[in-house]
């Protein structure tokens, strides 16, 4: 029997981890996924950084380092998140090596989101997690907001790999595309290598449908019910077609000749929200080469265990997508309205956990420096 994650990367979908944390590392759960599992790159968030240090007892060695030092809980926290991704890519180095162009094997780390209003903020802190964590094979991560639209092509223009986060409209995935093809033109211009630069556009799937249910809920009309759990779909399988388009034009090409990367689509926000879902809902209808798949474990392992059933090449969908987002706005939920309110809202939580992510640091710093002080 063959290994639906086989089939998954057979099918030019690779399988990305969306978790980490100092534990998984040292117990050998990363090396493991990525020797059985084709486990391929590995993307972190605020939210997943806060769990791993608020819950992990691996850390404390660590905290009482830093906590003798007197450093503040925002440096420990670059400290230490930027230890987890160095060490997570230093693993994941012989996937990067063995990947074309070394577009895989890579881990992603996130600037603070409080400056994602901020270009100038946003292209510093780029610039100094490239250099704390030092390795080729990370991806910092922008958010895709009006902010970040001109961060994203200046972190490129210097030679640094990004992974864009927090992409919900169409509109908006088409501006990320034009800021990565800017950012190469100017890198080309630089006299940079073109090939050592590689982006992710993270477009994000199941809170679509979280907030569009909600409202078809609301109308509870049949017609409403009968379109339950096709907005999220249908919009990623739309921004495949924008990424099919941009990278096929005479820009692309003339950068292409210099031998530079697609800015490939990444899948993320893929673990189901709605027990009514199947749970692999958001891998099983987003198949499509050129493409990664960003899954929880818990994802994962429904993958490897359900199998994915053969469905329609998302190439021959369009119609499809489109016909279902056209018949939801008629039903009076604006499609510009609800994935604004998705980038406002991951904006916000991503903000919310960076802050409880410092907390939970302040909190093993008190403790660590407590600890001492009873050795002593």
């Amino acid at each position: 029997m063959t290994s639906a994650l086989k089939d998954l990367s057979d099918a030019g979908v690779s399988v990305w981890l969306d978790t980490l944390s100092r534990e998984r590392i040292i117990s050998g759960s990363l090396a493991e996924l990525i020797s059985s599992r084709h486990v391929v790159g590995v993307t972190t968030n605020p939210t997943i950084f806060r769990d791993a240090i608020s819950h992990g007892t691996e850390y404390g060695a660590r905290m009482s380092d830093l906590a003798v030092r007197g450093v503040s809980a925002e440096e420990a926290v670059r400290t230490i998140t930027a230890s987890d991704v160095r060490d997570a890519a230093d693993i994941l180095r012989p996937a990067f090596l063995a990947s074309y162009a070394g577009q895989d094997g890579r881990v992603s780390i996130e600037v603070d989101p409080h400056m994602a209003h901020d270009t100038t903020a946003t292209i510093a802190e780029a610039r100094h997690l490239a250099w704390l964590v030092d390795r080729p094979n990370t991806y910092i991560k922008i958010p895709a907001t009006k902010a970040g639209l001109p961060a994203i092509a200046e972190t490129i223009a210097q030679g640094i790999s990004v992974n864009v986060t927090l992409i919900f409209s169409l509109a908006r995935y088409r501006q990320v595309a034009d800021a990565y093809l800017t950012g190469l033109e100017k890198a080309h211009a630089a006299g940079r290598d073109l090939s050592q630069i590689s982006s992710v556009a993270s477009f994000f799937v199941s809170r679509m449908d979280t907030e569009v249910d909600r409202r078809l809920d609301a109308l509870g009309t049949p017609e409403a019910r009968a379109l339950r759990g096709r907005a999220a779909v249908a919009n990623a399988r739309l921004a495949y077609e924008a990424f099919e388009e941009v990278f096929s034009g005479e820009r692309w090409n003339r950068l292409l000749r210099s031998r530079a990367n697609k800015q490939r689509p990444l899948w993320a926000s893929t673990g189901v929200k709605d027990s009514a879902y199947e749970a692999t809902k958001y891998v099983a209808g987003l198949i499509a080469p050129g493409t990664v798949n960003t899954m929880p474990e818990a994802t994962l392992l429904a993958v490897e265990a359900q199998g994915l059933a053969a469905g329609s090449d998302v190439r021959s969908t369009y119609d499809e997508a489109r016909a279902d987002l056209e018949a939801i706005e008629r039903l009076g939920i604006p499609y510009t309205e609800v994935v604004q309110q998705l980038e406002d809202e991951g904006v916000a939580k991503f903000q919310e956990s960076w802050d409880g992510l410092l907390t939970a640091t302040a909190a093993q710093l008190r403790t660590g420096t407590h600890r001492l002080h009873t050795r002593q």
